[in-house]
């Protein structure tokens, strides 16, 4: 199905876009919202990807999976996302530290859809999610890819366009500086 769907693409087929969109639209949405953690901006950076797919169909290679490809597009909008937004907090930061005040520099904390909701589990996420933010990017990127995403370590080698084994050692170098952050948080903060 994968081929048929790449070659109708590439002909420009708006049919099989549509197919493409609904195959693969959860998982692009589940792996932005890893890189993201708000619903709002992994929707947003989603469309970006199936757009970012169209217009860039061209440069498809044959030699790798479409899906090994929509993940790299996911990942890398993903990235740029995050880059964006921590370019907008210095300047507001900056605004900010020079006195002067700017409605849009400012971050707004999206509130959890139910209040009755477990504070000290949704702290414990806001701990690991800071703790995974804290990575270096390719070992960020290597740990969700795996973890979140339940992708095979060839997956993860292909859509990064390294070796397995860099892969490999990647994901327990993440694994390593994750454990020391934690217990570096829990040991100063508990």
């Amino acid at each position: 199905m994968e081929t048929e769907l790449k070659h109708q693409l590439q002909a420009d087929n708006e049919a099989y876009f549509e197919t493409i969109v609904k195959t693969y639209q959860d998982n692009v949405l589940n792996t932005c919202y890893h890189f993201l953690h708000d619903k709002l901006d992994a929707e947003d950076v989603a469309q970006d990807v199936f757009i970012e797919i169209f217009r860039s169909i061209g440069k498809y290679r044959e030699e790798a999976q479409l899906s090994t490809w929509i993940y790299r597009i996911a990942v890398n909008k993903s990235l740029d996302f995050i880059r964006k937004k921590k370019r907008k907090k210095r300047f507001a930061y900056m605004v900010n530290l020079w006195g002067g005040t700017d409605d849009e520099t400012q971050l707004q904390l999206s509130s959890p859809e139910n209040p009755e909701n477990d504070l000290e589990q949704q702290e414990q996420i806001d701990i690991l999610n800071s703790a995974i933010n804290a990575l270096p990017e390719n070992q960020k990127i290597a740990l969700t890819l795996s973890k979140y995403d339940g992708l095979s370590n060839k997956q993860i080698a292909d859509i990064l366009d390294i070796s397995l084994s860099a892969v490999e050692s990647l994901i327990h170098r993440a694994k390593q500086n994750l454990q020391k952050r934690l217990y570096n948080y829990f040991k100063k903060n508990v």
